[in-house]
């Protein structure tokens, strides 16, 4: 038996301590600090950076790496990593198995295809203008990777977790840093998104805009212990079931990649495949909920396992910890070559998204184009979590439908994202071929995501054009 009072023992442990302690001291600033608290800043943010800004000052201080130390076990910077990319997968399964009774009507089918589509078209953009400033980028920087820009879809647009699966990913091609490079992208992303927020609801209060009540507490309607399921604290307790359900898921994914790993040969490929994660997680998920959803039909398992309310709080756990653990993680040292570039994408990132997002929900969401533009630009240059703390500053209780499109959007959004998120790992090998397909995979999603306005319009022009000639032949006569 090893000796518990060594480091190696607690190594982990320590880690752990730092991440929830810093949730606890960013949750204490973000409440005292007048500017921190009218910021929209997450929480998990401020953590994240109160970590890294005691990282960078240890490090000037000893000239050693804080995370690095002895009694973080020696290896903290990977630990951190290995808990974001987890945390991401994990949390991801944890919000599919969750059970939803909501009917939704035609219009809001439509509404939700919509907010998918635009989601992809957002990642798209990003991606095209990010290749375009790092290919930019190679003609003053000595063998730079042209095809780090793409990170720029990923940080901004899906989070740190997929920051870190892809700056992995390129780190592996030859980006050197890629995994502190994707972090950064994703950690500036979260900045983007506050002060964005912010401009706007500066706007809107200029205007008159912001709602009175804008600011009112929404509240979860889930409940601990809904109709026919399993009693809070039986044989087994409640939530020690959705953990059970979310490794076994987890499980099954991983079966999943290794299978796809004996398939499909090759050391890129592998990466790729381990750095769909939280897809994959998805998918095992779903095989979870379809088991015990035939399992109660045929009347052998009698009550419901799942339990809404403590799955959507384990996923917001899950998200904190990757969100604090992504921005711990960066190592600024290895990025001293690339500052200029980072910083140009993210202000290039913050303001295509800017200005995309409003142009779409100015046209396909009139009803409630803020609401729409809040959440969609939150979760567009953060999280989700982002998106719907940018809704709360002028939709507290939720009354628009804003709040279901981020939930619901997740399937038309996997389902046109999936070939771009494959295109990217290819980039690095043919930049200017894959950037030709973004080009059009681009105005292909637009002409989808437009599609009632710019066929209504030809319909419209087609159906006047046979009056017109028929006005003319009588003029003639």
């Amino acid at each position: 038996m090893g000796d518990f009072s060594d480091f190696s023992a607690w190594g982990l442990i320590f880690i752990l301590i730092t991440i929830f302690g810093s949730l606890l001291l960013g949750n204490v600033i973000k409440k005292s600090v007048p500017f921190m608290r009218n910021s929209l800043i997450p929480v998990s943010v401020i953590g994240g950076l109160t970590l890294l800004i005691i990282a960078e000052v240890y490090g000037a201080i000893t000239g050693k790496e804080f995370f690095n130390s002895a009694i973080f076990g020696g290896n903290g910077y990977a630990v951190l990593e290995i808990i974001t990319y987890h945390s991401l997968a994990l949390g991801f399964i944890a919000s599919t198995l969750r059970s939803s009774n909501n009917k939704i009507t035609k219009r809001r089918v439509g509404e939700v295809f919509n907010a998918g589509v635009t989601t992809v078209s957002t990642y798209l953009l990003q991606a095209i203008v990010g290749i375009t400033i790092t290919v930019i980028a190679t003609l003053f920087i000595t063998d730079f990777f042209p095809a780090a820009g793409a990170l720029l879809c990923f940080g901004f647009g899906q989070g740190t977790g997929q920051a870190l699966n892809y700056g992995n990913i390129y780190q592996n091609m030859g980006l050197a840093g890629g995994r502190s490079f994707g972090l950064t992208i994703a950690a500036l992303g979260f900045l983007s998104a506050s002060i964005g927020g912010v401009i706007h609801l500066s706007v809107l209060k200029r205007k008159g805009k912001l709602p009175l009540n804008s600011k009112a507490q929404s509240r979860f309607n889930g409940q601990v212990e809904g109709e026919n399921e399993i009693s809070m604290q039986g044989s087994i307790d409640k939530l020690t079931v959705q953990l059970a359900l979310i490794i076994i898921s987890y499980a099954i994914a991983y079966v999943f990649m290794c299978l796809l790993c004996l398939i499909l040969k090759g050391e890129n490929m592998r990466n790729t495949i381990y750095g769909f994660n939280f897809l994959l997680g998805v998918v095992g998920a779903v095989i979870v909920k379809t088991v015990l959803k035939f399992l109660r039909k045929k009347n052998i398992v009698k009550k419901q396992y799942t339990n809404n309310f403590l799955l959507t709080r384990t996923s917001n756990l899950f998200y904190d910890i990757m969100v604090v653990a992504g921005i711990a993680a960066i190592q600024l040292g290895l990025l001293e070559k690339y500052w200029g570039v980072i910083i140009i994408l993210a202000l290039a990132g913050l303001i295509v998204t800017y200005i995309y997002n409003r142009i779409v929900v100015k046209v396909l969401y009139k009803d409630y184009a803020e609401e729409q533009f809040m959440a969609m630009y939150g979760m567009l240059t953060g999280t989700a979590s982002t998106g719907v703390i940018l809704l709360r500053e002028i939709d507290g209780e939720f009354k628009t439908p804003a709040a279901d499109n981020l939930v619901y959007q997740t399937l038309p959004a996997i389902a046109f994202g999936f070939p771009m998120m494959i295109l990217a790992t290819f980039a690095p090998s043919n930049v200017p071929l894959t950037m030709v397909i973004l080009v059009v995979y681009f105005i292909v999603m637009n002409l989808i995501l437009f599609r009632n306005q710019i066929f209504r319009r030809k319909k419209k022009a087609c159906l006047e054009q046979p009056a017109v000639a028929v006005t003319e032949v009588k003029n003639e006569e």
